[in-house]
C-alpha cells in the first residue's frame, strides 16, 4: 500500500521562515515610517511604529487591546510588578484595558524599533471565533492575565506584510484589507492562544465579564467607586469579582483606579497649565496631600518634581504616554 508522505516542518526550517518574514516586515515597516513615531496609513485598527533610541523614561499609558509584531528591536512592558519583554521571537496580546509602563530597550539609527500593532475587537472576535471553531472552542482551565506572550507564526507575518503591501494599492486596499485581518485574527484564534484570545469575545467568560466593568472604570476613573456597583456590572459576586479582577489585571479594583487617575494626572499636568493641585481635583483626588503622597511613590519624584525633571528633559506628554 503506498503511503502518502507528510510534509514535516523541522525547527531550522521554521525558524529561517519566521527570520525571512521578519526580515520583509521590517523593510515593509521601515518604508512606510519614514521618521520616528507612530504611523496609521490608512486601514482602520491598524499603525506602525519607529523609534530609532531606546527610551529614557517609562511610557505610562493604558493599553487597550492589541496584537502587536515586533519586526526589529524590543521592548519592555510593566503590568505591576510583571515584566514582559515581546520582540522578533515573541508576539504580544493584550485581551483587556490595562494600565501599563512600557519602554523601548533595544533599538538605534541603523536598526530602530519597528512594530506593527492591530486593535484587537471583541465583536470581531466573536464572530470570527464562530468561523474558526464552528463546532465550539475547546475549553481553558485557565484564564489568566490579560497580556500575555506567543511565539510568532510564519502564516501570520506573510499575512501581515501583505497588509501592509496592501497600502500600495490604493484600488484593492478597502476591499482586502479586511480579510487579511480577519485572517491574522483565525489564525490566531486557532494557534497557541487562542482560546483566551476567544475569551475577549465570548460574553459567558469571566474576561468579558471583567472587562465589562474596565470599561466602565476606564471611563470613570475621576468618580467614586463602589466594588459592590462593579461586581454587579461583571454579573459576580464581590468575592468572585475580586478573585477575576485580579487575576486578569495583577491588581485589586482600587489599585487599579489609582493607577488610571495618576496616569491621567501626570498626562495633564505635561499637556497643559493644570498644576498639582489641579490635576488632582481632576482625576477625582480629594486629599492634595494623598494625592501627592500616591504619586511619588508610584513615579518615584512628587508632582511638582517629577514634572520638572521631564521638562528639564524636553519630553512632552506624548512621550510619556505612548
Amino acid at each position: 500500500m503506498n503511503k502518502t508522505k507528510r510534509h514535516v516542518t523541522k525547527p531550522d526550517e521554521s525558524d529561517a521562515r519566521i527570520a525571512a518574514g521578519m526580515t520583509r516586515l521590517a523593510g515593509l515597516i521601515r518604508a512606510h515610517c519614514p521618521h520616528d513615531g507612530r504611523f496609521e496609513p490608512g486601514i482602520p485598527g491598524m499603525r506602525m511604529v519607529r523609534y530609532s533610541r531606546v527610551s529614557s523614561e517609562r511610557a505610562h499609558t493604558a493599553q487597550r487591546p492589541v496584537l502587536c509584531i515586533v519586526a526589529q528591536g524590543a521592548k519592555r512592558l510593566m503590568l505591576g510588578s510583571e515584566v514582559y519583554i515581546y520582540n522578533p521571537s515573541r508576539m504580544l496580546v493584550v485581551s483587556v484595558d490595562l494600565p501599563v509602563a512600557a519602554q523601548v530597550v533595544q533599538a538605534s539609527p541603523t536598526e530602530p524599533y519597528l512594530a506593527l500593532i492591530l486593535d484587537l475587537n471583541p465583536g470581531k472576535i466573536a464572530e470570527l471565533q464562530l468561523k474558526a471553531y464552528p463546532t465550539g472552542m475547546p475549553r481553558s482551565l485557565t484564564e489568566g492575565r490579560g497580556i500575555y506572550l506567543s511565539p510568532p507564526n510564519p502564516p501570520i507575518l506573510d499575512a501581515a506584510a501583505r497588509l501592509i503591501e496592501l497600502l500600495g494599492q490604493p484600488g484593492e486596499l478597502d476591499l482586502i484589507a479586511p480579510l487579511v485581518i480577519d485572517e491574522i485574527l483565525i489564525r490566531l484564534l486557532r494557534g497557541p492562544m487562542g482560546v483566551r484570545l476567544a475569551q475577549i469575545g465570548s460574553s459567558e467568560s469571566s474576561l468579558h465579564k471583567v472587562a465589562n466593568a474596565i470599561t466602565w472604570l476606564r471611563t470613570n476613573y475621576a468618580q467614586p467607586m463602589k466594588v459592590e456597583e462593579l461586581a454587579e456590572m461583571a454579573h459576580m459576586s464581590v468575592s468572585s469579582f475580586h478573585q477575576h479582577f485580579k487575576s486578569v489585571t495583577s491588581m485589586s479594583p482600587l489599585n487599579y483606579q489609582k493607577v488610571l487617575r495618576l496616569q491621567e494626572a501626570r498626562r495633564l499636568m505635561l499637556s497643559t497649565i493644570h498644576d498639582a493641585g489641579a490635576a488632582s481635583r481632576q482625576v477625582g483626588y480629594l486629599s492634595a496631600s494623598q494625592f501627592s503622597r500616591e504619586y511619588a511613590r508610584f513615579f518615584g519624584q512628587p508632582p511638582t518634581k517629577d514634572i520638572t525633571r521631564l521638562a528639564d528633559q524636553g519630553l512632552s506628554a506624548i512621550d510619556v504616554t505612548r
